[in-house]
């Protein structure tokens, strides 16, 4: 199962922002995009590599040393130099990539507990959405903290969880904040329409000092995961052993479409 690698450490905080603002100069489009068919889990005593399918189905690195569906494989000097390298650079990536996972966690929520502080006017009702978002925040946290938390890549399932996370928070809280909107435009009281007038123009300067600045140094930071994934890619193409049948072990590979995608908007 093949998923975007950088981009589950992001999705839940850049695309809460994004969404809760609904403007596409909150997104955050990162500088490169790198694919793995693998779920990696780190380990005390080793990375393993493992897939449901697709050959081989399991790489075990540790030490130099290396196995390649159980079986051990003889590797020259040079090339357990790399594996080591490899190993630890995957060691340090991965708890940066959970250190940023937990700040999009934050960074999204405190969008839409912005948006539900600033926009709701019925006290009972802010209270309960409020309690929801710190239940769902809690949720998504928890989530972070079993997975790359806790050393492991998930093909596919952390952004998966995120984003259903995300969107039924969201759909919640915008059904909840239109239906007040819309009594208050409808109800034809000046003091109503002025009170919500203020709170939808101070909502824009509220985001910007809560979230614009964070998710931009967010941004950033994932930005700087870029060469270490292409240190990663580097050190798999010098590999000097061969798979059975002859290929090179391919843990990374670029995605093209998305590196596209990202020149694209850069341009913009």
């Amino acid at each position: 199962m093949r998923r975007h690698i950088i981009s589950l450490a992001l999705l839940l905080g850049l695309a809460a922002a994004g969404s809760a603002q609904a403007a596409d100069s909150h997104s955050h489009h990162l500088q490169c995009s790198y694919n793995s068919d693998y779920d990696v889990q780190v380990q005390p005593n080793g990375v393993a590599f493992t897939r449901s399918s697709g050959h081989p189905g399991s790489i075990f690195m540790h030490d130099g040393q290396l196995r390649i569906d159980g079986s051990q494989v003889a590797i020259s000097a040079d090339d357990a130099v790399r594996l080591r390298a490899y190993e630890q650079q995957v060691r340090e990536l991965v708890p940066e990539m959970a250190a940023i996972a937990r700040a999009g966690v934050d960074i999204g929520y405190t969008a839409l507990t912005t948006v539900v502080a600033t926009l709701a006017d019925n006290d009972d009702r802010r209270s309960d959405m409020l309690q929801s978002l710190h239940d769902r925040r809690a949720e998504a946290m928890h989530q972070v903290d079993i997975t790359l938390g806790n050393g492991l890549w998930a093909a596919g399932s952390d952004s998966d969880l995120f984003a259903s996370n995300l969107g039924k928070t969201i759909e919640s809280l915008v059904g909840n904040l239109a239906g007040e909107a819309v009594s208050d435009a409808l109800s034809g009281d000046s003091n109503r329409l002025a009170a919500l007038q203020a709170r939808t123009n101070a909502l824009d300067t509220t985001m910007e000092k809560a979230v614009d600045e964070p998710a931009e140094k967010l941004g950033q930071r994932a930005d700087a995961l870029c060469p270490r994934l292409s240190a990663l890619d580097h050190l798999q193409q010098q590999f000097r052993f061969r798979l059975a049948d002859g290929g090179r072990l391919q843990l990374l590979s670029i995605d093209m479409d998305g590196n596209n995608k990202a020149r694209q908007y850069a341009q913009r």
